[in-house]
């Protein structure tokens, strides 16, 4: 098993900043790809970002490329997801998820956290 716990979410004006943490525990950190979805209300979860375990690999959603970037710290067993430029279309729950291959599809991950809400005001 592996818990996943994000936070550094909130409520911020549009062209703002936010960094989103996840950290995790149980299992050995580095044995798994990392990602970020997010869920608006009434939508399907959907990808944003995704990162290999070396980190030498990274995946992003085109809605979000050139704004957002993923990192991951293997000795602190936290992953990030740094957000600029936002936009009220950001807003969202975003979840973080653990899988043993980087992937865009959610059903692929076995590990979620329970989200952190991100809320971009125009």
């Amino acid at each position: 098993q592996v818990q996943l716990v994000e936070s550094g979410g909130g409520l911020v004006q549009a062209g703002g900043s936010l960094r989103l943490s996840c950290a995790a525990s149980g299992r050995t950190f580095v044995n798994y790809a990392m990602g970020w979805f997010r869920q608006a209300s009434g939508k399907e979860r959907e990808f944003v970002a995704a990162i290999s375990r070396s980190s030498s690999v990274t995946y992003y959603d085109d809605s979000v490329k050139g704004r957002f970037t993923i990192s991951r710290d293997n000795a602190k067993n936290t992953v990030y997801l740094q957000m600029n430029s936002l936009k009220p279309e950001d807003t969202a729950v975003y979840y973080c998820a653990a899988n043993q291959r980087i992937a865009w599809d959610p059903s692929e991950y076995n590990y979620w956290g329970q989200g952190t809400q991100v809320s971009v005001s125009s």
